[in-house]
């Protein structure tokens, strides 16, 4: 039986990930690194790199002894994609309150 591939929604799920994506937006940094920012294991660090690179989020490369990871942001798009979808919603919900707290005033 294979492992289960994590897609972007499940990566970016765990607040742990999403603030290893924030730093590795910042700069590549190798794993000592990334794990000097978290109050963790370096080994649960490996594991949600894991997550992040089976996503395509991130990618790690070997460096002398250190392995230096990479944002790859690209998967991002799908994100940004199925979240302006709903924008709609929230542009039409905005939209009322503003007539309801404009109409309110009125009288």
């Amino acid at each position: 039986m294979g492992a289960v591939k994590h897609d972007v929604f499940q990566a970016i799920a765990d607040p742990t990930r999403r603030e290893m994506l924030r730093l590795l937006s910042e700069k590549d940094r190798p794993i000592s690194d990334i794990t000097s920012h978290f109050s963790i294991s370096r080994t649960a660090v490996t594991k949600h790199l894991g997550i992040l690179t089976e996503a395509d989020l991130v990618s790690g490369k070997k460096v002398g002894r250190e392995k230096i990871y990479s944002l790859h942001p690209e998967p991002l798009t799908e994100l940004k994609v199925w979240l302006s979808y709903y924008e709609q919603f929230w542009t039409n919900k905005l939209s009322m309150l503003k007539y309801l707290v404009e109409d309110d005033k009125d009288r």
